[in-house]
C-alpha cells in the first residue's frame, strides 16, 4: 500500500482529519498525517468514504505526524 488516501475521525467522530496510510495489516497500520495534530488514544479509521463501515482504532505509539494504530473491536 502506498500512501493510500483515508480519514481519521475524532471528537467522538464529529472531526474528520484525512490521512495517508503507510502500512496495513491484519492486527493495525501506520497512519501520517499533514499536520501534527494532538490525537487521542482512541480513533476511528474509513478507508473509504463512501463505505458506511469505520474501523475503530487504538494508538499505540506517535512520533510527531506519524501513528501506529491496533485496530480493536
Amino acid at each position: 500500500m502506498d500512501k493510500r488516501l483515508a480519514w481519521i475521525a475524532v471528537d467522538d467522530q464529529m472531526t474528520q482529519i484525512d490521512c495517508f496510510v503507510l502500512d496495513v495489516s491484519p492486527g493495525g497500520a501506520r497512519i501520517v498525517t499533514d499536520a501534527e495534530i494532538d490525537v487521542s488514544d482512541r480513533i476511528v479509521l474509513a478507508l473509504v468514504p463512501q463505505h458506511p463501515k469505520r474501523q475503530p482504532c487504538e494508538v499505540v505509539w506517535r512520533d510527531g505526524k506519524t501513528f501506529g494504530i491496533k485496530f480493536v473491536l
